[in-house]
């Protein structure tokens, strides 16, 4: 990683666990599928072992009732926070989808990022933008 490399972190509450995106975290999601909806996370994407660390402890939880679920969900197991998901199905590049929460850091870094809405209660299609910011959703 160089000196000029964006490097983002967010913390839960406690202290005890938190991720690292490191580059351009790029537009964030702002997703109202069931689960976002009552998390009230924003997304920044990347892959398993690539731009994406997690540090910390964490537990894990995959949705019930469901035969198939695509993604874990990663708590701090003090605290409660959301972290981050992980995709349990690996991509046709090999790769492994992940996201982080970006309300877990520190809001002047992420504040004038654009976001992208996300429509994962219906057509599972990207939203036109709206020209909000993470700023817009947040404060």
């Amino acid at each position: 990683m160089s000196a000029a490399s964006p490097r983002l972190e967010g913390r839960c509450l406690c202290s005890d666990a938190g991720w690292t995106l490191t580059g351009d975290p790029g537009s964030i999601t702002a997703c109202n599928c069931s689960m976002c909806a009552r998390y009230g996370a924003l997304w920044a994407y990347d892959y398993e072992g690539e731009r994406i660390a997690l540090d910390g402890p964490t537990r894990t939880y995959a949705r019930r009732g469901k035969a198939d679920p695509a993604l874990e969900i990663h708590f701090c197991p003090t605290c409660g926070c959301l972290l981050s998901w992980r995709g349990l199905r690996i991509e046709a590049d090999g790769r492994r989808r992940m996201a982080v929460n970006i309300r877990l850091a520190p809001a002047e870094a992420v504040a004038d990022l654009p976001i992208d809405h996300f429509d994962g209660a219906d057509s599972f299609e990207d939203l036109p933008p709206d020209g909000r910011c993470v700023r817009d959703m947040w404060f």
